[in-house]
């Protein structure tokens, strides 16, 4: 769990100097402090058939809460609905995590997208590739098909305190919930709700 620690008016996590962190950008800004939790969310290729409405929002969490809403009932690529998929996938995060690349504190697997939250433990974005890599090659072979599985950019955002971290969780594991696919976060079978996942 984080240690944090008072800074004026702000909690930072102890040992972090945000000076130090991966900075590039392609359609949005990734920022990645060495050492950081990630919350980190991406979707198949091809899911959001619809060009989203021109709005202005507030903040890049206010623009991505209404996108994820949208992913629920997207009518685009859905290949996750396939357990067969949805659990390869599964076991990509489990193997990340048992190969040492990341701590895995919460992930959740929709029908057309993916949230993770992790403490990566080498440069995210060759995390990030690795999983979208080798989850894509294999259910592509799943689903006989080939082409691009996953859509290139990646959304992420580091985790600033520890209640951040909570609320976080929380969103990961009752997306199900609030998508209207199940009544209780520990009934959807592809998430870190789940007891058997």
């Amino acid at each position: 769990m984080l240690q944090l620690v008072q800074n004026g008016a702000r909690e930072l996590a102890v040992g972090q100097d945000y000076r130090r962190m991966a900075d590039y950008h392609r359609h949005m800004p990734h920022f990645h402090p060495e050492g950081a939790y990630l919350f980190v969310t991406w979707r198949l290729a091809g899911s959001l058939l619809a060009v989203l409405p021109d709005v202005i929002y507030a903040t890049l969490g206010q623009k991505f809460a209404a996108e994820d809403r949208a992913l629920a009932n997207a009518g685009g690529a859905r290949w996750l609905e396939d357990t067969r998929v949805a659990s390869q996938v599964a076991e990509v995060l489990r193997t990340g995590e048992r190969d040492n690349l990341y701590e895995l504190c919460a992930w959740v697997i929709m029908p057309n997208h993916v949230h993770i939250l992790i403490l990566p433990r080498s440069d995210p974005r060759k995390v990030t590739h690795w999983i979208k890599g080798r989850s894509a090659r294999a259910s592509n072979l799943l689903l006989g098909r080939m082409g691009p599985f996953w859509e290139h950019e990646s959304y992420d955002h580091f985790v600033r305190n520890e209640q951040e971290f909570c609320r976080i969780v929380k969103y990961i594991e009752q997306n199900p919930v609030s998508a209207g696919f199940v009544a209780a976060a520990g009934d959807w079978p592809f998430s870190s709700a789940c007891g058997t996942s």
